[in-house]
């Protein structure tokens, strides 16, 4: 279900405050939602798996923390960001 570093490269390059940026809220949130998605996809096919909704859960809550933060910290980089990953942005 992880990503694996090749699929990281184009997401973190994209979303990267500088050249060696891998923590700042944008990455994480772009991380985060391509994982989101990726177990999103899976738990169609699988219904049954607990494990597997129980990372999900906590993958969606440290998110919105993200999401929280950065809408605290910047407004503006808030709402680019959810208009480019095209998530709802009500927290």
């Amino acid at each position: 279900m992880a990503i694996d570093s090749v699929a990281k490269k184009p997401i973190i390059e994209k979303y990267a405050m500088h050249e060696a940026d891998t923590g700042s809220p944008e990455v994480q949130i772009a991380l985060l939602t391509e994982r989101i998605s990726n177990l999103t996809r899976h738990l169609q096919t699988y219904k049954q798996d607990k494990s597997c909704k129980r990372s999900l859960m906590k993958m969606v809550g440290k998110r919105k923390a993200l999401l929280r933060y950065l809408h605290r910290k910047d407004v503006e980089r808030y709402k680019s960001l959810i208009a480019e990953l095209g998530i709802r942005g009500a927290f």
